[in-house]
Formats: C-alpha cells, structure tokens, sequence
C-alpha cells in the first residue's frame, strides 16, 4: 500500500515478474512500470513517489520512477522498508537480510549492520510511522522472534527482544493497531503455523500478550482496521491458500432472559440474506462445474493433465531442542506425505500434528535409512515435522506430497542434511575458548572454497562473497560448540 505523503495510504502496488503495477482502491491501473531487473523482485515498499524493490541480493531505490539508489547484499535480502523521509535529511533504508543482520543504509551506502537473533523475515515501523523520531522499528525473525530497534546516527538501540520459549512458528507478519481501544496502538503477530496474536504495552513499553487465536494455515498478511461493522475494530487475516478471516471485537452473541426475544436488527437482518444468497450461488457454481467436470472425464476426446499445485515449504534449524523443522503446506488437503531419507535421522513427536505415521521396513546396506508415511486428517492442508540428524552424517531427505485432487498427483521436495548440519550462524565468537586450527592452502580460488565450505555448512550464502576475504562464525546447537571458518587470497 502506498500514497502520497502525509495522506492515505490508499493505493495498492504488486510486483509481476519484472513489471510493478499500481491501482486505485476502486481497482482502476494507474501505473505500469517495466523495472529492467534482472530478478522479479522479492520485496517492496512504497512511500510517496519512492519506490524500493529488492532481488536475492540487490537492493534498488527508484524515484519518480528513475533509478537513484543501488546496494548488493552479501546474503539474500527478505524484506526492505524506509524510514519517514520527512523526519531524515537523507534517504534511510533497512534491509532485512539472512545472515541475521538488518542493514541500514544511507542511499547507497552501508551505515552499520544491526544483528538480531535470527534470519529476519519481515519489517514494520513501529506505530505505522517509526516512533516520535521515526527511527523506531520491529522485525520478525524465521525461528518465531520478535524484537525492537532504534536506528540512531551512529549506532543501534536495541529496545526489548520476545522469546520464543514455546515453540511456536516463524514470523510472517507484523501490524501495529488499536484493538485494545485503550489509547495505544498495540502490536499484530502472525505466524506461519497460523498463530495470531495481539501484544499490548506495560508501563515500560514492553510487549504482553493480550491475545491468541489458532488458524490452521500460515499467516501471510495482517491488518487492523473496521471492516465488517461500523464501531468495531477487527483483526483481518489472509491465510496461504487464500482465505480471507476475520476476528472482530464484535459481540458474536446474545442473552436474553425468561419471556425476552432477542430482536435481530435490519442491517443483521440483510447481511444473513446476502449470505444465504452467496452461498446458493457458490453451491450452483459448483454444482455446475462437477457436472461439466463428469461429462468431460467420460467423453472419449477427452486429455488427460497432470495438476499442478504449490507447497509452501521450509526446513530449518531449531536452536533450542537442535532438530530440524520441517513444514509441508498446501493450498489443498494433503492425503498423505512420504519421507524417504539415505541418512540416519531420528523423528521426534510434535504435538500440533494429527497426522498417523507408519514406518516400513528399509535396507540401510543399499542407503535406504528411513521410510515413513504421514497419513492426515481430512481437510489438513498443513503438516509439521521434526527431525534430529546426527554429524557428520549427511544425505538427502525426500517428501513426496500427495493431496486430494483428481487425477492423483504427487510432488517430490528434497531437502539436504549437511556434515555439520548442527551448526548455526552466529555474531559472536569467544576468542578465550580452546580452539584446534586447520589451515588449507593450495591453487584455488574463492569460488572453490566457498562451495566447500558451503558443502559442510547451512545457512551459508550460495554467492560467493565479495572481496579478498570472507569470515563465518557459527555454533553448534547440540554441544555448544563454536566455529570460526575464514579463507582469503594470498
């Protein structure tokens, strides 16, 4: 969303392949603007006539649609925004990157990094407009991680930080909105296991949970506002496979008592009849494609097509219980997912899954360690899983998606276990400690090595990082351990 500055933010931008489209809120297209990208991009924002678009790696500022600013990033950017421009004498901008590290640039130019505690995925100034001195901002990490940061002149003010001690999922999502109606804007979480959540501030400004509520898709947009009735705050949902929910601050019921009726107003009153007619319609529609959808399987002329479907997936490293999760979702039910791995790996419980695992017999001589089969419930369209490898031991797990559509189809995703898959990208490293050194020297370059090292190691940039030098740090979850890889030319 975007608008001119200082009024509504009332029109809508979205990207397609390299071109990024404008409309009205009646829908009417008012720009058309070809980007000359070399990626489509993966993040934007919009403030005034600035517009910011970021790929994998490159960060691009256009003004009045010509380009001004450009920053390639040392790892894959997930999310950009820019603070208020009336409130700094050069353009400030916030990337957020992989390698846990928010990057705060002015124009083109590398400010200072910020580290947090875990890839971040979304940005989001703090009260819509970043705070009295508009330097305030939230993020949203990949392991479920809330946090806020002060973006000062010189350095960063790291203001409060929440945990994730329960588990939950990873961040998709963040709005600030008075649900409360108490005066202050509170905070709108959602999350990629379907977790919604509303954060109020204590007198110190920090962040407690006022709310939750259980969708059973992703989160992959959060807004508040009045939508459905006037006098009501909402909280509005869009989920993965495309439903749009609602959760209203409406009362959903009402009492009454001996010999009372409960008198349904005129506005309820025609709100049940457009459903009622709403849903008629749909049940016809649908009933008319089956219909179309019969007589087309049986005629003889008729071809048969594999249908494609997406999956929503994502396989990372938990630091907390060092296993790795594995998250399967679906715009349709799944039927059942088969996990195939040639490396010993062990399955541990989650509680939020309901699916029924079965294990087969396999043959570890022929690299067959693992065969399992997850048989979901009806209407399930997603489905956790949690791993714990063992280092040192490496291969590569299969899941094979089957959903509920027709023809039968299935989908193959492949999913790699690193030698030291328990190590984890980490800031700090504790030069005090007990250290073995292996140094290797010979005739190769930086890309060799980098692809290497990249072999062993997760959470590695697969482009090769610029200059003569680069450094990593990570930890291992399981021992504690820690790790300090560096390679440069001589």
């Amino acid at each position: 969303m975007g608008g001119p500055p200082g009024a509504v933010a009332d029109r809508i931008f979205v990207s397609c392949g390299t071109e990024v489209r404008g409309y009205t809120k009646k829908g009417k297209q008012f720009l058309g603007f070809n980007t000359n990208l070399a990626e489509p991009p993966q993040a934007m924002y919009v403030t005034g006539s600035d517009l910011f678009l970021t790929g994998t790696y490159v960060f691009n500022h256009f003004h009045d649609l010509k380009d001004q600013n450009y920053f390639l990033a040392p790892d894959k950017i997930n999310d950009v925004l820019c603070l208020p421009l009336e409130k700094f004498s050069l353009l400030t901008s916030v990337l957020a990157c992989q390698d846990r590290v928010l990057r705060v640039l002015q124009e083109s130019d590398l400010l200072y990094e910020v580290e947090v505690p875990g890839p971040p995925q979304t940005l989001c100034l703090i009260n819509g407009n970043g705070g009295v001195e508009g330097n305030e901002l939230l993020y949203g990490t990949s392991d479920g991680k809330v946090g806020m940061v002060q973006i000062n002149s010189l350095s960063p003010s790291h203001r409060w930080e929440l945990p994730n001690e329960k588990g939950h999922g990873g961040i998709l999502c963040l709005d600030n909105y008075d649900i409360t109606s108490d005066g202050v804007q509170d905070l709108l979480v959602g999350r990629d296991d379907g977790l919604v959540e509303v954060f109020g501030y204590n007198e110190t400004d920090e962040p407690v949970l006022r709310f939750s509520h259980q969708l059973n898709e992703s989160v992959t947009s959060i807004q508040g506002g009045v939508v459905a009735t006037a006098g009501y705050d909402e909280i509005v949902a869009a989920t993965y496979a495309g439903w749009i929910q609602g959760l209203t601050t409406e009362p959903q019921e009402k009492e009454a008592g001996p010999g009372d009726q409960v008198q349904v107003n005129v506005e309820t009153q025609a709100r049940i009849k457009t459903l009622k007619q709403e849903l008629e319609e749909i049940q016809q529609k649908v009933a008319r494609e089956r219909e179309k959808y019969q007589a087309t399987a049986h005629s003889s002329k008729a071809i048969s097509a594999v249908p494609f479907f997406n999956i929503n997936d994502k396989f990372t490293l938990s630091k907390d219980d060092a296993s790795y999760n594995l998250s399967l979702e679906v715009q349709s039910a799944i039927d059942n997912v088969l996990l195939q791995s040639d490396v010993p790996i062990d399955l541990l419980d989650v509680e939020k899954n309901s699916a029924v695992v079965s294990f087969s017999a396999t043959d570890p001589e022929s690299g067959n360690f693992l065969l399992a089969t997850y048989r979901c419930q009806a209407n399930t369209t997603r489905l956790e899983v949690k791993i714990r490898s063992i280092e040192g031991q490496y291969g590569t797990i299969q899941a094979y998606v089957t959903p509920r559509i027709q023809p039968k189809t299935c989908q193959v995703r492949q999913y790699s276990i690193k030698p030291l898959s328990l190590h984890q990208r980490t800031h700090s490293f504790d030069e005090s400690r007990p250290m073995n050194v292996l140094k290797i020297s010979g005739n190769f370059s930086m890309a060799e090595i980098h692809s290497w090292v990249c072999y062993c190691l997760p959470e590695l940039p697969e482009r090769t990082p610029v200059g003569d030098s680069a450094t990593f740090y990570l930890l291992n979850t399981f021992l504690d351990t820690q790790l300090e890889c560096t390679y440069r030319n001589h």
